[in-house]
């Protein structure tokens, strides 16, 4: 990983070394920083791309030069000369650990797999060191595991329409071309006909992201296992042209088996990302934004330990909204709603970190609170609960709550995410407390 530069949510990398690792600065050589900005003003200027400012601020300060500010997305950035810059999520630890950034890795890959569109449920952490892995690293595993998983089930094959010069008929007689290429050659046929083999266009897609994977890892568990797999594909040619193949893929009851592939080979192949960056350059995005993480997060793990207790859980809950008419206007859609008998409530997570000052709303945004009383009003229901990510400055406070005269109330609730099962448990007992 000596090519990885690793930082956090909110640091702030600067190219200046009078300044270097004071505070939350995070110190880049020149040549490497410059390469981060003109990555920035690439994909910030991309039509195709969604806005880069949006997760990283180029702003300037007297005395410390230009500085780049690392906001609220998680992944990693290659740049175009091979340089990896891994952002990982700031977590807070309630209990002292020696981290060094590995625990907080295998946090945020947990947290990764509850995503919806993420492609890799059979992911198995236990099963690499991943200390030694950058992120990367880490995704290109993840493939390789989508694809062992897939050989073991068995390649699937299709009918491949072929046209040929043979010794023999079969299939289509080509007319035009047979009076072409046999006016000499009466014994032979040029026709057009179907076989029945791997070589379709799943497979050379599958094979195409092997091998470019081949070239560009650095890690030598991940080469060994490619070039085992690329055995399985010796009768499978190379995809000549992604973006015709990927248009001839369907997945239906057949196929089911390459949908995360597919999706895995259109991020490695086209430079695609699973946020709305992509790379249009030699550089790369895999770019999470994590209030979305957060979020799907939460509501996995919740399901874990209200569901067996009688609570029907919605996550994104439509069928609401503000203004009936005209028509239905202004949707609204907490993050969670759970419903027991007569009981409704609501639960929205924000990723944000509280502050210990109570003349400040402990910095709990008003719009925050506005949208949950709408919540509050709209579902019919006193029982609102706010969860936030646990802190430093939060981890030793006491219940904060907020009632409305007109019988809203909003419950704060601080999630620990590493020990998420203890802590959802908690917050079971919290909301079912007689």
């Amino acid at each position: 990983m000596k090519n990885t530069f690793e930082v956090k949510e909110f640091d702030s990398i600067i190219s200046n070394p009078d300044y270097k690792d004071l505070g939350n600065y995070k110190y880049l050589e020149k040549d490497k920083f410059e390469n981060l900005i003109t990555f920035i003003h690439e994909f910030a200027t991309s039509k195709n791309n969604e806005d880069v400012l949006k997760f990283m601020r180029i702003s300037y300060k007297r005395n410390i030069g230009e500085i780049i500010s690392i906001r609220n997305y998680v992944g990693l950035i290659q740049l175009k000369d091979g340089f990896q810059i891994q952002i990982l999520p700031k977590i807070f630890f309630l209990r002292n650990i020696n981290d060094n950034n590995n625990v907080t890795k295998k946090i945020f890959i947990k947290m990764l797999k509850s995503l919806k569109n993420f492609p890799s449920k059979i992911f198995n952490e236990s099963s690499l060191k991943i200390e030694n892995m950058n992120l990367y690293e880490i995704f290109i595993n993840m493939y390789i595991q989508e694809v062992n998983c897939l050989v073991k089930k068995g390649l699937k094959s299709a009918y491949i329409n072929k046209q040929n010069n043979l010794n023999f008929y079969k299939g289509k007689l080509l007319s035009t071309k047979n009076l072409r290429e046999n006016i000499v050659h009466k014994e032979r046929f040029y026709v057009s006909y179907e076989e029945f083999q791997i070589n379709r266009s799943e497979n050379k897609l599958i094979k195409s992201t092997l091998l470019k994977l081949q070239k560009i890892t650095n890690s030598f568990s991940n080469s060994k296992e490619i070039k085992l797999l690329l055995s399985y594909f010796e009768k499978v040619t190379p995809s000549k042209n992604f973006d015709k193949d990927f248009s001839k893929v369907i997945i239906d009851r057949n196929t089911k088996d390459y949908k995360t592939l597919m999706q895995w080979s259109n991020v490695f192949l086209k430079n695609k990302s699973f946020s709305t960056f992509s790379g249009c350059t030699k550089s790369r995005a895999l770019l999470f934004p994590m209030e979305t993480i957060y979020e799907s997060y939460v509501a996995k793990e919740l399901k874990k330990y209200f569901l067996p207790s009688g609570w029907n859980i919605s996550t994104q809950d439509k069928g609401k909204y503000l203004f009936n008419e005209p028509q239905n206007r202004f949707a609204i859609k907490p993050d969670i709603v759970i419903k027991k008998e007569n009981r409704i409530i609501i639960l929205d997570t924000k990723w944000k970190n509280l502050i210990g000052n109570e003349n400040k709303n402990y910095g709990i945004s008003q719009s925050d609170m506005y949208q949950m009383y709408a919540y509050s009003k709209k579902y019919n229901t006193a029982e609102i609960w706010l969860l936030y990510p646990i802190n430093s400055e939060m981890q030793n406070h006491t219940p904060i709550k907020y009632c409305s005269k007109d019988q809203t109330t909003v419950n704060i609730h601080f999630i620990d995410l590493l020990n998420i099962e203890e802590n959802l448990i908690q917050l079971r007992n919290k909301i079912e407390k007689p």
